[in-house]
């Protein structure tokens, strides 16, 4: 199962995309894609596109995390999709605060 971790912090008012240019952008076969992420700090909201569907609209990202620790399915919800080959996956963060905060997260693939 091919996956892609990231670890990032994000300053404030800044916005941050870990799957632009990478291999994971554009899905080469239909599969099952997983994504898990964390935030240090509450405040970071996010947007999950997966091809034509909206996985999950602008919305709090689970706080609590440690910086550098992969979250696992024991302490946030999985969110998971169907794709299709060729499917954009975008998954961006946006940070509306006055500081930095972490996200911690990984994307799963899992072809079919």
């Amino acid at each position: 199962m091919p996956s892609f971790p990231w670890s990032q912090s994000i300053a404030a008012g800044a916005t941050f995309n870990p799957l632009t240019g990478t291999n994971y952008q554009y899905l080469p076969r239909p599969g099952i894609v997983k994504y898990l992420h964390r935030a240090t700090a509450v405040g970071l909201v996010a947007t999950i596109l997966s091809g034509s569907d909206e996985l999950m609209q602008e919305g709090p990202v689970p706080a609590g995390g440690t910086a550098g620790v992969t979250p696992s399915e024991f302490n946030v919800p999985a969110i998971m999709d169907q794709v299709a080959a060729g499917d954009l996956q975008s998954v961006r963060y946006r940070n509306p605060t006055g500081g930095a905060i972490t996200v911690d997260g990984f994307l799963d693939y899992t072809p079919l």
